[in-house]
Formats: C-alpha cells, structure tokens, sequence
C-alpha cells in the first residue's frame, strides 16, 4: 500500500497515550492518520511490578533504550537488570518482556520492524510467569496470549513521564 511521504514532529506531552493497570502507559508516537510503515516507536512507562508485555517472540528486529528508571529484562528464558541509558537489542525468534523495578517508573523507548508478515509467539515460560508476565500455554494467539489482561482494558490518559520542566 503506498501512502504519500509525510512527516510530523510531536512531543511527548501531547503524543496519544494509553494506560493499563496490569501494563503500565503507553504513549505512541504515530499519527492515527499516517501510521508508521516499516518502525514502530512507543514510550513505556513501568510502575515496579508491571510487565510490558507477555513474554513474547516475533519475526522481526526489536530495540528497547532504558530513559529513567529501572527494570528488569526477561529475555530467552534469563533475566537482566537494566537502568538508564542501557539499550537492549533483539534479534528475531528471541522471546523477551520487561518488568519495571525499583522504587519508581521505568521509562523504556521501544522501537520495533514492521513488516507484512509480522507475526508474535508467546511461548510459555515459568520466570516470566512469576512477573505475571506469560501466556498459560505455548500459542500464537495474541487474544489467547492476554486472556487475563483483556478486562483491565486501556484507558486513554495524559502522560504522568516526564517529570514536567515547566512550573
């Protein structure tokens, strides 16, 4: 599908935001209007204890840049902690999820391919699971993969990350 060359600049503060009581805030930088085509980039926003995602593989390239904050990696099956200004790459068929840790928010940059085919597994996993962070069983099926999460819901919000500069 081709779609006329655009750019936009958005701030932070004004980017559409979402937030999850299971999977912290999420802000996306995309406009609604102009979807990204070939990079996906969001800000996540982890209070201690709130996995990402469920741990989870795809067929693409993924990045993910620790701002501020703490947490811990759950990534092929071994965990790692990660703070500020550690990036962590993802080759594709390598299954990870974060967790937020610490005393505050963790705020994570992901930036991820997308492409056509681009496809998710959820293999199951007993560290991530003690995160509540994993599907019950090994599946492909994103709405089978967030079963427990889906009656929490998103709910719009404004962005409480960063800490605002103006008084």
């Amino acid at each position: 599908m081709e779609h006329e060359p655009t750019w936009y600049v958005v701030n932070v503060a004004d980017a559409p935001t979402v937030s999850h009581p299971i999977a912290g805030t999420w802000t996306r930088f995309e406009d609604p209007h102009h979807p990204f085509q070939q990079v996906g980039v969001n800000l996540r926003v982890l209070g201690p204890g709130q996995p990402s995602t469920m741990y989870h593989a795809e067929n693409a390239e993924e990045t993910f840049l620790v701002i501020s904050g703490e947490c811990l990696a759950i990534i092929g099956g071994q965990e790692r902690e990660l703070g500020p200004w550690d990036l962590l790459h993802v080759s594709p068929g390598v299954p990870h999820t974060f967790v937020g840790a610490g005393e505050g928010p963790c705020a994570i940059l992901m930036i991820g391919a997308r492409h056509p085919e681009l496809r998710s597994f959820y293999p199951y996993s007993p560290l991530a699971a003690e995160h509540g962070a994993s599907a019950a069983a090994d599946t492909e099926d994103p709405a089978e993969a967030y079963a427990e999460w889906r009656d929490a819901g998103f709910i719009e919000t404004e962005l409480d990350w960063p800490p605002s500069t103006v008084d």
